[in-house]
């Protein structure tokens, strides 16, 4: 998968292990997972920096002090296991789910990416697509014979 907007990431270096969710702010041009275009922007290379939610991944094992341990302060220098293959219009090449990120406090690829942001929706598209039988196993309470009215009820629900 590729990653968007909100993905988990985690240290391998925080004491607790604590998470954080990764937000894109080097474009505001492509989607992925959004039927509405407006909330899961695709992660590249580019979203280094600060670009985490938090900016912490609680205390770092990397920075003792005394009997405990300072607080993170997490900031990306690098992506590796990018996807070459695609070239968005920040330049960025896209994150995957395997992708990790390197902190100048921790190691190379200290930074995992535990979940990649996107989420199933069902869009009027998966319906028309489906055979009536499957939907109504996943949908028993819906009439699929008046399709349209169907679809509205799915929609509205998701």
């Amino acid at each position: 998968h590729i990653v968007v907007q909100g993905a988990t990431c985690q240290c391998k270096f925080s004491v607790e292990p604590k998470t954080d969710k990764l937000m894109v702010k080097t474009h505001t041009k492509h989607y992925a997972n959004d039927k509405d275009g407006s909330k899961k922007l695709i992660a590249s290379d580019k979203d280094i920096g600060q670009t985490l939610k938090k900016n912490t991944f609680g205390k770092c094992k990397k920075q003792p002090a005394g009997s405990d341990y300072l607080p993170c302060l997490a900031q990306i220098t690098k992506w590796s296991g990018i996807y070459e293959k695609i070239v968005l219009s920040n330049q960025g090449k896209l994150l995957l789910e395997d992708s990790k990120g390197t902190c100048p406090m921790g190691a190379p690829d200290c930074i995992t990416i535990t979940d990649h942001g996107q989420t199933a929706e069902v869009t009027k598209q998966n319906v028309e697509n489906s055979k009536p039988e499957v939907l109504n196993e996943i949908f028993p309470a819906v009439d699929f014979e008046d399709l349209d009215n169907a679809v509205l009820m799915i929609e509205n629900k998701a």
